[in-house]
């Protein structure tokens, strides 16, 4: 299988293609296509684009972007979103969402590495409408239901 991947031209900007960083690696690095440094400061919220736009080989695989544990732990950098999702037929540039919920200043450099990609595979349900849904051993029992240890 075959991710499709299309530069974005950003002037002055060098687009870096997503990578994985070792062979065991889920997600493939996004990396900042900005051409100075971005400061978010506490509580700031940012839109960071990639530089690409990407392909799905088929409608049956989308694309999860997700925080790097590093920035989240160590300097309050997340998706303003949690997760953001990628649509099999979307295939403009992909912009990531950030945020600062740390007490100081986050900078992000051109070129670093922000945020990650990871590809799934999607079930293609068909939704019908049902009176009543199968017995399981938590049924409707909400939050807190099955314990906390």
């Amino acid at each position: 299988m075959v991710l499709k991947v299309k530069r974005v031209t950003h002037e002055g900007v060098a687009v870096e293609l997503p990578a994985k960083a070792t062979q065991g690696s889920a997600g493939f690095d996004l990396y900042a296509a900005i051409a100075t440094p971005v400061t978010i400061e506490p509580g700031g919220l940012v839109s960071v684009p990639t530089g690409i736009a990407i392909g799905f080989p088929e409608p049956q695989y989308a694309g999860l972007i997700l925080s790097r544990s590093g920035l989240a732990t160590r300097h309050g950098i997340a998706l303003a979103n949690g997760v953001g999702l990628i649509d099999s037929d979307y295939t403009g540039e992909l912009t990531v969402g950030l945020c600062n919920v740390s007490k100081e200043p986050y900078t992000l450099e051109p070129g670093e590495r922000f945020a990650q990609l990871v590809v799934i595979p999607i079930a293609q349900l068909q939704i019908i409408e049902a009176a009543s849904l199968d017995d399981t051993e938590r049924s409707d029992g909400g939050f807190g239901s099955t314990g906390r240890f």
